[in-house]
């Protein structure tokens, strides 16, 4: 099998980003020479490697086994690129996956505590859903991941092998709102009360959830404002624009105009924080970052 090292990476990119689209982005290509680069693996392999879906594309068993055997090609061809160069690294690097609202609490703890006990450790962080994250540790684009899960607490995916994953912590989830509107003073909310609330939430595509809206919310919630950054949500609670549902582990980091309520007349939402990794790639290195996070928890 003759293949190419772009043909390698587009593997990496298509697996990672979920399309080609996304993957001619990131490399820098047009999306018709992903499309090429893609068919002329598929013809090099002998096989079908990847599953053209209405939500995107996925790798099939065999890309997926190939995709293995490209990680460590590209990392071996990076790292001899580095020896070439005299530009090899003097400090060991973990690529560091966080969901949507982990890296504001995590992080800064996490990091800190590095800087003290594993000062040759260098820790590259890159943000986004468990979905994405979950497709990255994949594709080899990270090392570790920081992801979220609700019950019943199924693996992040039906890939094999299984991510070896680790429970950090787990948390309620609740419903900031305008501590001047209507709700202010009260400790809890009906979940009947928040069907026409305005509701402020991350933008959705069919493989992403609707984050910032209450689960199982009776009918259809009205969105009224749609943004990924959480410091802008609450900042839009707290100026009376909405309500969004954020972890209870983010009340010390709330503005000032914003509370949080529980919600009765619906089973309480706990949110589980993991850790997750590929088997077999727990390096020291990864062990120590993943140290350094639940403690920083």
């Amino acid at each position: 099998m003759d293949v190419s090292s772009t043909g390698l990476r587009v593997l990496q990119q298509v697996a990672e980003s979920g399309s080609f689209t996304a993957a001619a982005t990131r490399l820098g290509y047009t999306q018709s020479a992903v499309s090429r680069q893609a068919a002329s693996l598929e013809r090099e392999a002998g096989a079908t490697l990847f599953e053209r879906r209405s939500d995107g594309v996925r790798l099939t068993p065999a890309g997926l086994t190939l995709l293995r055997h490209a990680r460590t090609i590209l990392d071996t061809l990076t790292k001899a690129e580095r020896d070439l160069t005299g530009t090899a690294p003097r400090t060991e690097v973990v690529r560091l996956g966080v969901f949507l609202s982990a890296g504001s609490v995590v992080l800064p703890v996490m990091l800190g505590r590095l800087a003290a006990s594993d000062p040759h450790l260098t820790v590259t962080t890159v943000e986004g859903t468990t979905p994405g994250l979950t497709r990255a540790l994949r594709a080899g684009s990270i090392d570790l991941a920081v992801l979220t899960s609700r019950p019943p607490h199924r693996p992040p995916d039906d890939e094999s092998p299984r991510l070896h994953t680790e429970t950090v912590e787990d948390t309620e989830l609740v419903v900031a709102v305008p501590a001047a509107g209507v709700f202010a003073g009260r400790p809890s909310v009906h979940v009947d009360e928040l069907v026409d609330a305005p509701w402020i939430a991350a933008p959705s595509s069919r493989s992403e959830p609707l984050l910032g809206v209450w689960p199982g919310l009776p009918g259809r919630p009205r969105v009224v404002h749609s943004t990924r950054d959480w410091l802008t949500k609450l900042q839009l609670v707290a100026g009376g624009f909405g309500v969004t549902t954020v972890p209870a582990r983010l009340a010390p980091l709330l503005p000032p105009g914003v509370s949080l309520l529980h919600v009765d007349g619906a089973s309480p939402e706990i949110r589980r924080v993991l850790v997750a990794l590929l088997p077999g790639h727990a390096t020291p290195a990864v062990t120590a970052v993943t140290r350094a996070i639940m403690a920083a928890v």
